[in-house]
């Protein structure tokens, strides 16, 4: 997948819209943020994940998503290595990210 995919693929998600976040794309719905582009280099992207699907994306794909370093990665801030996902399993991620953002009446 290429960071236009990545856009792409977010921005099809009810109500999502792009705005920057600390130099980098970022993707939110209801204000707030479900993914980011560019972190923590050009060949990622992040997904906020809840934890425990976190920790099962790490497993099941070990060369694709990594938790963000830091605080961030203990709250679910996910990276995903571009290069080695596929189109279902990042539209899925995305997917989760976005509920987990998305304000009650989009669900």
């Amino acid at each position: 997948m290429t960071p236009a995919d990545f856009r792409k693929i977010a921005l099809s998600m009810p109500e999502a819209s792009e705005s920057s976040h600390m130099a980098h794309p970022d993707f939110r719905v209801g204000g707030k943020i479900f993914a980011t582009l560019g972190y923590p280099d050009k060949d990622h992207g992040m997904v906020v994940l809840p934890p425990e699907e976190q920790t099962r994306v790490v497993r099941s794909h070990p060369k694709v998503f990594a938790a963000a370093t830091g605080a961030w990665g203990k709250r679910g801030s996910t990276t995903v290595r571009l290069e080695a996902v596929n189109k279902a399993t990042l539209e899925k991620a995305l997917e989760i990210a976005w509920r987990q953002r998305a304000p009650k009446h989009l669900l």
